[in-house]
């Protein structure tokens, strides 16, 4: 079962590397002059490369990266979903095309922290396969969330707006992005702890049963810390994400459309006083209600956001053609925009697609799950990068306000994209449980 495994993944792979090789390709034919000559190498100063040659090296790269996973899966007998890893592959590509597009220095910074975030997914599909052992440490989740999330009040550097960064000298660390990881390893041990008297309560409140103090406390605990997050991190897409993750899981856990609705009646109120009490979340919703009258300041990007996906078009106006650059912050926030402009609506569509087989293979697994807490653990992993995906995608387009956080696997962020590699690990470990336990054929 698991050479069939295997080999379908690895088919899978051959087409993301034509798709990858179809993409430098089309970038080359549509300027060949585009950052002709040499490249410096950023990570050895010394050391330069044609351009064309470090593009074609870097893509390389990368696929064989993937390969050579896979084929380690295989001889380890590791059992896993064959097409979760190919979907990432296929996105990592289209970053790394937009990334050679718009900053080539970011493209080569980003394969860095791709070949990192491999190795941590390696490391967490071979060290932490029994899951269930993961459930006996919630609270050290919770200490070291509360840890990771206060170092950059006091310690932290302001980008974009947000106070979420932590210099370490050589690098630059979002904690943020691994806080994600370690609420939902929480919320999964909590909510298959108390799933049942979260369903059923213990109390009666106006003909509605309701759990005691002790089940609820985690509800106004993610609506506080999500609070604080907005107010000192003024990071408003990492507060939206962590309270609507909480909300997705407890629906998922008991089913009740109740929790939901009092959640999102919390968030509403407290984000309503954040408007009134602090600037910067006020110029936020002022942004996405009329951004004309800004657009010679605080609304020029989200202006110069919808000019671009306006201009690309349904074709799009090719590879290479386009004037993404013209987008502050398009290599991070916006890369959505750059590909609308460029790709068109279909080439939109078709990320939002592979978007979609990703959620749609996460939330398989969280079905065929063995046990209430494997099965929560995958759930509340594909709502964190759906919901991601969405938040992200619904501000460029302004649907919703612009929130700052990255498209996972596509925008540049070396902490978003380990992250969500060991996001992924940890879903590639539940699959493999489900396939030695059922047998089940993907």
């Amino acid at each position: 079962m698991n050479a069939n495994l295997r080999k379908e993944e690895r088919k899978l792979l051959y087409y993301v590397a034509a798709y990858l090789a179809v993409g430098v390709l089309a970038l080359y034919l549509g300027d060949p002059e585009l950052n002709s000559g040499t490249y410096e190498l950023a990570l050895n100063s010394g050391a330069s490369l044609p351009f064309w040659w470090f593009v074609i090296l870097l893509s390389l790269g990368t696929m064989v990266a993937f390969w050579l996973i896979s084929l380690f899966w295989r001889l380890a007998g590791f059992q896993c979903d064959p097409f979760l890893m190919p979907i990432t592959a296929a996105l990592t590509a289209s970053g790394l095309v937009f990334l050679f597009r718009l900053r080539p220095q970011y493209a080569e910074r980003q394969f860095a922290w791709l070949l990192i975030g491999l190795l941590a997914l390696l490391l967490v599909t071979t060290v932490f396969r029994k899951l269930d052992e993961l459930a006996d440490y919630k609270y050290i989740y919770v200490a070291a969330g509360v840890v990771l999330l206060i170092l950059p009040i006091f310690f932290g550097n302001e980008q974009y707006g947000a106070r979420s960064w932590l210099d370490l000298g050589a690098f630059q660390m979002q904690p943020s992005e691994f806080v994600k990881v370690l609420l939902v390893l929480f919320l999964a041990s909590f909510l298959a702890e108390n799933r049942r008297m979260l369903t059923t309560g213990s109390h009666q409140l106006l003909g509605i049963n309701l759990p005691g103090i002790r089940e609820l406390g985690p509800l106004v605990a993610m609506w506080g810390v999500s609070l604080l997050i907005l107010v000192f991190q003024k990071d408003l897409g990492t507060a939206l994400i962590y309270f609507c993750t909480f909300l997705a899981m407890i629906y998922a856990a008991t089913a009740r459309i109740f929790y939901v609705l009092v959640g999102l009646l919390l968030f509403f109120l407290g984000g309503t006083a954040a408007y009134h009490i602090f600037d910067h979340v006020q110029a936020r919703v002022d942004i996405w209600l009329n951004p004309w009258p800004l657009m010679g300041g605080k609304g020029y990007q989200i202006v110069q956001s919808l000019f671009a996906l306006g201009s690309g078009g349904i074709f799009g106006s090719g590879l290479g053609q386009g004037l993404p650059q013209l987008i502050p912050a398009v290599h991070t926030d916006f890369i959505f925009s750059a590909i609308g402009e460029e790709l068109g609506l279909l080439g939109a569509c078709g990320i939002v697609i592979l978007y979609m087989c990703l959620v749609f293979r996460g939330l398989m697994i969280a079905l065929w799950a063995g046990n209430d807490f494997s099965a929560l653990l995958a759930a509340g992993f594909t709502a964190l990068m759906g919901l991601q995906t969405f938040i992200i995608i619904a501000g460029v387009i302004k649907l919703l306000p612009m929130t700052g956080v990255t498209l996972p696997f596509i925008s540049y962020g070396g902490s978003s994209l380990v992250a969500n590699l060991v996001v992924l690990g940890l879903l590639l470990n539940i699959s493999h449980e489900v396939n030695q336990g059922n047998e089940k054929q993907y």
